[in-house]
């Protein structure tokens, strides 16, 4: 049995070392039994470019992070053939300030000739962290950044896809990564050969590499004719009340697009809370997509940023455009 498993090891396109068995450290608090209740603005506060600017098609996929007084918001532009990722700054968090464009393809070869934000922002340890999705085959790569304009790429990818006939064999995009406990996890979307779009997380010491969940997918499709039938993705966590929620994108048959959520324990295993949407799209400029959910935990409740759309396309042409918005918890009904 032992060589067979040796064997399985080096057949395998990760690598055995490449997998583990973790959970999250424990929220703090006793689980609270609550709700959420969804409080948007009703206008985009990040709107896409003018003609002919570099985000005039598309402006989606908000990464959010706090430096010094600033909030720094990396987020994807499409121009109509290229994605780029774009910078903006804001003293609140509301009122942007674009910078103009910070990361776009190449030149590592891995790259190709895509880039999505669809990333994940971080500020630790005087330095800003941003993993992002590229490729064709997707995988995830990392940048680093002492002032958030000036970024250095690390040459490979950090997260690559799984081994053949996994579930994330063919594509891992959409990270987002939060730490605990002196860890990084990173949550992410797996594409497996039959094109379903589940969830799963991995696990590291230093952000560059990574171990993935031996429990993975986390969270399964929805049912036949939810809103989350057909794919999910764009997860964003955190941590109140004793739980780890998990905001997430699930897409219908027609494409359009609602924001669900989940909670967990231990980060790993993961159950929805409603079978329905939380977050849908109530406005003429969100009808028919509301996607990519960035969070910030504060002490009037969970800020969340989103994208949004009029279009229901698979991947742009959305006429996108970010908006905001609040969780506020209630007791929930008994």
């Amino acid at each position: 049995m032992k060589r067979l498993a040796a064997a399985l090891c080096v057949l395998a396109a990760s690598g055995c070392g490449h997998y583990r068995d973790f959970t999250l450290p424990a929220p703090a608090g006793s689980p609270q039994n609550v709700a959420f209740r969804w409080e948007p603005a009703p206008q985009p506060v990040l709107a896409r470019g003018a003609a002919g600017e570099w985000d005039a098609v598309d402006a989606l996929n908000p990464a959010v992070a706090r430096g010094g007084a600033q909030y720094f918001n990396l987020y994807s532009g499409f121009d109509g053939r290229t994605w780029h990722t774009g910078l903006a700054v804001s003293g609140d968090g509301l009122t942007w300030s674009k910078q103009g464009r910070v990361l776009s393809p190449g030149p590592a070869a891995w790259e190709g000739d895509y880039i999505a934000a669809n990333g994940a922002l971080l500020y630790s340890g005087g330095e800003f962290l941003y993993w992002y999705q590229a490729g064709r085959p997707a995988r995830i790569g990392l940048a680093r950044s002492r002032d958030g304009r000036r970024w250095a790429k690390l040459p490979a990818p950090v997260l690559p896809p799984g081994p053949r006939g996994s579930w994330d064999e063919r594509a891992v995009a959409d990270p987002y990564v939060v730490q605990a406990g002196g860890a990084f996890y990173l949550f992410y979307l797996g594409l497996d050969r039959a094109r379903r779009q589940r969830l799963g997380v991995a696990v590291s010491a230093d952000g560059v590499t990574w171990h993935k969940s031996r429990a993975n997918p986390i969270l399964e499709l929805g049912a036949p004719g939810a809103f989350d039938e057909t794919g999910l993705g764009e997860p964003a966590v955190w941590s109140s009340q004793g739980w780890y929620w998990m905001l997430y994108t699930g897409r219908d048959r027609r494409e359009n697009r609602r924001i669900g959520l989940a909670r967990s324990r231990d980060g790993v295993r993961w159950a929805r809370v409603s079978e329905s949407a939380l977050i849908a799209g109530g406005e003429a400029w969100n009808a028919r997509v509301v996607c990519d959910p960035e969070v910030e935990v504060t002490p009037e409740g969970v800020r969340v940023w989103f994208g949004g759309g009029d279009r229901a396309e698979p991947a742009e042409n959305l006429n996108g455009q970010i908006g905001a918005g609040w969780l506020k918890s209630v007791p929930a009904a008994k």
